[in-house]
Parts: C-alpha cells; sequence; structure tokens
C-alpha cells in the first residue's frame, strides 16, 4: 500500500491530507478539518469531546475511522485520526458551521482533481505549475524543479522495479545521496535551512536543484547498467550515483 502525504489549501487553510494508490481515495486529517470549520483555539480539544459524545450516541462513523502517521506543527511523524470523504461527510454534519457547505464542495473538487490526474498525468504537472507560480517562485527556479520531480519519479521507479519499499528503504538511500554531494542528511538538510514541516526541495536553492537532479540521475542510470541485487549493492550505488553529481 503506497500513502502520499500532501497539504492542501482551504481558504489558506492548510488541511494535511493522504492519497492511498491502492484504495485510490484521500485522508483527511480530522483534526485539521475541525479546526477549518469551527476556528477553535484547540481543534483537538473540540474534536475529542465531538469523538467521545458520538461514540456515546453510537455513530458508527468514528468507529470506523483510523488513525495515520502525519507530520506535526513540530516537525514530528504522529498519529493523526483521519477519515476518507464519504466519512468526513458524514461528520460534519455534527459540526455547526456556516463553512460546511464551501467545504464538502472543496473536498469533492480535490477528489475528482486527483481522478483527472491519474488518467491525465500532464495536469498533475501544470497544477504544480500554478501552485510554485502563485507561490513566487522564478520561472528559471520552476523548470528545475518540475525537472527534479520527474528525475525522482525515474529514480524510485527503478528503486521499485527491484522491489525496494517506500519508507525507510527509499528514505536511507535518499539520505546517502544527499550526504555524498551535500554532506548533510535529508534531516541535517532541514535543520540547516530552518525548515521543520517544509518540503525541503521546495527550499532549493536553482544550483541544489540542479546537484541534487544530477546526483539522482547518475544513481539511477548506475542502478540500470550495474543491476544491484541486495540492499547493500543498492547503498553503494546511492554513493556512486551521489559522487557522479559533475
Amino acid at each position: 500500500m503506497t500513502k502520499k502525504e500532501t497539504l492542501k489549501l482551504f481558504e489558506e487553510r492548510k488541511v494535511r491530507t493522504v492519497w492511498d494508490d491502492e484504495k485510490e481515495k484521500w485522508y483527511f486529517s480530522i483534526v485539521d478539518v475541525v479546526s477549518v470549520l469551527t476556528d477553535s483555539v484547540d481543534a483537538t480539544a473540540y474534536w475529542r469531546k465531538l469523538k467521545q459524545r458520538l461514540k456515546e450516541e453510537g455513530n458508527e462513523t468514528v468507529t470506523n475511522c483510523h488513525g495515520l502517521k502525519m507530520l506535526a506543527a513540530d516537525g514530528e511523524m504522529c498519529l493523526t485520526d483521519v477519515a476518507d470523504t464519504q466519512q468526513l461527510l458524514r461528520l460534519i454534519q455534527s459540526i455547526p458551521s456556516p463553512k460546511a457547505e464551501p467545504f464538502k464542495l472543496w473536498m469533492t473538487q480535490v477528489a475528482a482533481e486527483r481522478l483527472d490526474q491519474m488518467q491525465d498525468p500532464e495536469l498533475s504537472i501544470n497544477q504544480a505549475l500554478m501552485d510554485y507560480k502563485r507561490l513566487g517562485y522564478s520561472n528559471s527556479w520552476i523548470n528545475r524543479r518540475l525537472k527534479s520531480i520527474e528525475i525522482r519519479k525515474d529514480l524510485t521507479h527503478e528503486w521499485k522495479r527491484h522491489g525496494l519499499q517506500e519508507g525507510v528503504q527509499f528514505a536511507t538511500l535518499t539520505d546517502i545521496i544527499y550526504q555524498t554531494w551535500s554532506d548533510m542528511t535529508a534531516k541535517k538538510y532541514k535543520q540547516f535551512k530552518g525548515l521543520k514541516k517544509e518540503n525541503l526541495r521546495d527550499n532549493m536553492t536553482n544550483k541544489e536543484l540542479v546537484l541534487n537532479m544530477l546526483a539522482e540521475l547518475s544513481t539511477k542510470e548506475i542502478s540500470e547498467s550495474k543491476n544491484p541485487a541486495t540492499f547493500k549493492e543498492h547503498m553503494e550505488v546511492a554513493e556512486e550515483g551521489g559522487e557522479n553529481k559533475q
């Protein structure tokens, strides 16, 4: 099962979401949704009380909700209550808010956009292009960032072809690549830049993006050539790829 966490914006408010490739559905952080709908100063406490009340009423939606690890404000991965689109629509009925209907419409748009992007990958690229422009990035930076996304996808596809798993194995190899060309792991690199939950690559300079692209491209090409059979061999390939960034 492949889950990819991302941030979505509703009226400039952040909502943590996770896309499950296997089930082909979105999961939304319930606390984030509560915060958006209620403007509560303590959305966690609000959800805790609501959750308890709904459980006492025998609400099956609450029972069926589960937790996923998501990036918290302090930069740590924490278990967070999530709900899929249908579950969230039912939960929203229990939260009095003038934003309820606009939020429901927003959720359906998020779901529809993802399905469209699955059918036409170019839409996903166009969406990223618009998002980066809206955030004020230069055209030259955006072009390099989109190219880096393409190269990263090619590399992870190569890793998957060898049966490697997303999560620890991907992170380990990525850290080796970073460490080799920058002398820092991803975590140390984020600390160096003063980042917490922000995306590291979205905060790289043009030069950093180019160096990382070359390192990941080299890693993919070496892997295709050497066809590593063990994870240790993949680690050696990642190190060699990081060194061949020039």
